[in-house]
């Protein structure tokens, strides 16, 4: 069994599981707005189970609670679950993602969408595909001429307002903004060219591990919010930004004006501040 064929086998019957106990599961809290959900934990052991009969010295890496990478030594980055909120509550668009990571880069990478039938699969040197067709990124010249999508981490509620900040920006230069709830899909979604950009903040490495590889695959640029890519799978996406080449550059810019402004309550605050008393 290669590690490309056990990815596959992962992702396939992962998306069972979901897919099978849909609608018919409840969810718990990890944090105010982090569900937990009895299929997340179905789905990883089932991954892990998988991992450790055919690789079991290898590294582990995967939401709920597994951590056994250690630099140096293959791994394998897994989101049994992309999407809990929305699979909590009926919505149909979540996803399980996985990556093999070996000799300091990711060597494959997929993510099935149980919902729509779509596998996304990249194999690093060799191209991205959906079930099997080769899929490139967007060819849309200009931000004004793009689709994109982004989301919103846990903390949205104490940071709402600078996350939408970021958000009021891109809808004043694109088409418009999707914003689907999962990162995983959104990363796929880039590398087949549905969307033309996506950025996001404090993601993890089980988020991002197998789009990152699709994108660049397909074609595009990863990278976090100063233009440049991550060295190892411990620091993968608390900044997120995956674009077709010709957004990238302009992503980045609007993105760093932003942050350089800082957030609209403490430039509220300190305008207050400084603002004279009245009579």
């Amino acid at each position: 069994m290669t590690p490309e064929k056990l990815l596959r086998e992962i992702l396939l019957s992962c998306g069972k599981i979901l897919k099978a106990r849909f609608g018919k599961v409840g969810y718990s809290l990890k944090g105010r707005a982090d569900l937990l959900t009895a299929a997340d934990l179905a789905s990883q052991k089932n991954a892990i189970a998988l991992i450790r009969r055919h690789f079991p010295d290898h590294g582990l890496l995967a939401e709920e609670g597994v951590d056994t990478f250690r630099p140096g030594r293959p791994a394998w980055i897994i989101d049994p679950l992309d999407g809990t909120t929305n699979y909590a509550h009926g919505f149909p668009a979540a996803a399980v993602t996985a990556a093999y990571y070996d000799g300091g880069e990711i060597r494959t990478g997929g993510t099935l969408d149980p919902f729509r039938g779509e596998l996304f699969f990249a194999v690093k040197g060799r191209g991205a595909s959906l079930n099997g067709r080769r899929i490139r990124v967007s060819r849309a010249p200009v931000l004004s001429k793009s689709l994109l999508a982004t989301g919103f981490a846990y903390d949205r509620g104490e940071k709402a307002e600078f996350y939408c900040s970021f958000y009021a920006e891109f809808l004043k230069l694109s088409h418009d903004i999707r914003r689907m709830g999962s990162a995983a899909l959104d990363l796929a979604w880039t590398a087949c060219g549905r969307l033309d950009g996506y950025w996001e903040f404090n993601l993890k490495p089980w988020d991002v591990a197998a789009g990152l590889l699709l994108v660049k695959e397909a074609g595009g640029k990863v990278s976090d919010f100063s233009g440049k890519g991550w060295k190892v799978p411990t620091e993968f996406g608390p900044q997120t930004l995956a674009a077709n080449g010709r957004l990238n550059r302009a992503m980045l810019a609007v993105i760093g004006k932003k942050l350089r402004q800082g957030s609209p309550r403490s430039s509220l605050s300190a305008r207050r501040r400084a603002a004279p008393a009245r009579a």
